[in-house]
C-alpha cells in the first residue's frame, strides 16, 4: 500500500512543468544573445535592450511559479503571454527597416513558445488554442504581411499546443482514473482483511454458541439461536455491507518500525501441536519476516478449525513444515471424509470465509498461494506456499499485523 500511496502521490504533469522552466530560461537567454550579436543592426537598440532586460527579469522571477499548475493562476498567465505579446509588437518599432522586413526573429524569439505551452499545461487545449491564436494573430500584424515563413511559425507553434494540452488533459484523466482504482483496490484489500479477522473472531464464537447451546438446550437454546441470527446477519454484512475507507500504511494497524527481526514459524505453530495435531518440521528453526509468520500461522490456525468443524473434535490431524531456500511449505491433512465438489463455491456464496480469506486470502497477501486437495473419503490436505521475500507488493510489505486467530473455523 506505501507503493500505492507513491504511485497516488506523483502527478504526470510535473515533468512537463519541469522542461517548461528549464525551456523558459534557455530561450530568454538565447533571445538576449540573438539581440546581442544583431545590436548594430537595431535602429532603436534601447528598445530591444530594454524589453529584453524585462523579459529575463521576468522570467527568473517567475521561475517558482512554474513548479505546477496550482500556481500559474489565470491573471499571471494573462500577463505572461501580454509579455510576449507585447515583445512580438515592439520587434518593428526597435528592428525598423532591417530584419524585420527580411522575415527575421522578433524581440523574444522562440521565448513566446515558452507562454503559450504554460497555457496549454494549466487549461489543455483549448486555452492553448486560445494563447496560440493571439500569437499568430500579434505575427501577422507585425509583420504586415502573410509571408510563407510567417505562416510556418504560427502553423506550428498552434498545432504543437494545441497537441500538448489534449495530452495533458489525457494524462490528467487517466492519473484520475488509476487514483480511483488504487482507492477501489486498497478499500477491496481493507475489507478482506476485516472479513478474515471477523471470521477468525466474532464469527466463530457465535457459531460455537449456537452449536453448544442446540446440544445443552433449554434457555441455552434460545441463545443459540440468536448467536445463529446473528452470525447469518454478520456474514451478509461482510458480502453485501459498505466498503471500508482504506487505512494508510502509517495507520494504527501498521508494525512497529523495530519490528523487523525473523520469527520461527515452528514456535509459533507448536502451539497447535497436541494429541490430536501432529507437527512436523525441521531440526531447525524455520525463519520468515514477522508479519509473514504471524499470516502463515494463523492460516494453519484456520485450517484446523476446519478440521474439527467438519471432520470431529476428536479428528487427527498433520502439519508438516518444509524449508526450502526461496520458500516455505506447510500442508495440512487430515483424515476425514473430504470435501464434496462445489461445496468451496457455495461456502463462499453462504458468506462462509474460512478458506477463501481466512486461509487463500493470507497467502495472497504474502504473494504465496494456498492450494486444497480433497479426495472423497480420503480426506483433505491443505498446501501453503510462502516466499521468503514478500513479491506480492501488498499488504506483507507494509507489516500489516492481523489478529491471531481465535474459536472454531468455519468454510
Amino acid at each position: 500500500m506505501r507503493r500505492e500511496a507513491a504511485a497516488m502521490s506523483m502527478s504526470v504533469e510535473q515533468p512537463l512543468w519541469r522542461a517548461l522552466t528549464a525551456y523558459r530560461v534557455l530561450t530568454a537567454v538565447y533571445a538576449v544573445a540573438i539581440a546581442v550579436v544583431a545590436r548594430d543592426s537595431y535602429e532603436r537598440p534601447q528598445v530591444a535592450f530594454g524589453y529584453l532586460a524585462v523579459l529575463l527579469v521576468w522570467t527568473l522571477a517567475t521561475l517558482p511559479r512554474f513548479t505546477g499548475a496550482a500556481r500559474c493562476t489565470r491573471p499571471f498567465l494573462a500577463v505572461d503571454t501580454g509579455l510576449a505579446l507585447a515583445g512580438i509588437l515592439l520587434t518593428p518599432l526597435a528592428d525598423g527597416a532591417g530584419r524585420h522586413a527580411a522575415d527575421g526573429p522578433t524581440l523574444p524569439s522562440i521565448w513566446t513558445a515558452g507562454a503559450v505551452l504554460a497555457c496549454a499545461l494549466k487549461g489543455g487545449w483549448r486555452w492553448a488554442a486560445a494563447a496560440s491564436t493571439l500569437v499568430g494573430a500579434a505575427n501577422l500584424a507585425q509583420r504586415g504581411e502573410a509571408s510563407p515563413n510567417t505562416l510556418h511559425n504560427v502553423l506550428l507553434v498552434w498545432v504543437a499546443a494545441i497537441a500538448i494540452g489534449y495530452v495533458v488533459e489525457v494524462a490528467r484523466a487517466s492519473e484520475r482514473t488509476l487514483a480511483r482504482a488504487l482507492e477501489i483496490q486498497a478499500a477491496t484489500r481493507e475489507r478482506e482483511r476485516l472479513a478474515r479477522d471477523i471470521h477468525d473472531g466474532v464469527l466463530q464464537v457465535l457459531a460455537m454458541v449456537q452449536r453448544r447451546g442446540t446440544a445443552v438446550g433449554g434457555e441455552a437454546a434460545e441463545l443459540g439461536r440468536l448467536a445463529g441470527e446473528q452470525e447469518a446477519a454478520l456474514r451478509r454484512l461482510i458480502i453485501q455491507g459498505p466498503v471500508p475507507e482504506p487505512r494508510t500504511a502509517a495507520g494504527p494497524d501498521a508494525a512497529p518500525e523495530d519490528d523487523t527481526r525473523p520469527q520461527d514459524l515452528m514456535a509459533l505453530l507448536g502451539r497447535y501441536a497436541d494429541a490430536r495435531v501432529t507437527l512436523s518440521g525441521p531440526g531447525t528453526p524455520v525463519e520468515l519476516a514477522p508479519h509473514a509468520a504471524r499470516e502463515t500461522a494463523a492460516a494453519v490456525g484456520a485450517a484446523l478449525d476446519n478440521v474439527r468443524t467438519h471432520v470431529g473434535p476428536g479428528a487427527r490431524a498433520w502439519v508438516l513444515v518444509e524449508d526450502e531456500p526461496d520458500q516455505v511449505l506447510v500442508s495440512v491433512r487430515d483424515e476425514g471424509p473430504g470435501i464434496p465438489e462445489g461445496r468451496l463455491a457455495e461456502a463462499a456464496e453462504e458468506g462462509r470465509l474460512g478458506v477463501a480469506q481466512s486461509i487463500r486470502g493470507r497467502l495472497r497477501d504474502l504473494g504465496g498461494t494456498a492450494e486444497l486437495v480433497s479426495v472423497p473419503g480420503q480426506g483433505t490436505e491443505v498446501e501453503l506456499t510462502v516466499p521468503k521475500q514478500d513479491q506480492g507488493g501488498g499488504e506483507a510489505a507494509t507489516g500489516r499485523r492481523y489478529p491471531a486467530r481465535t474459536g472454531e473455523g468455519t468454510q
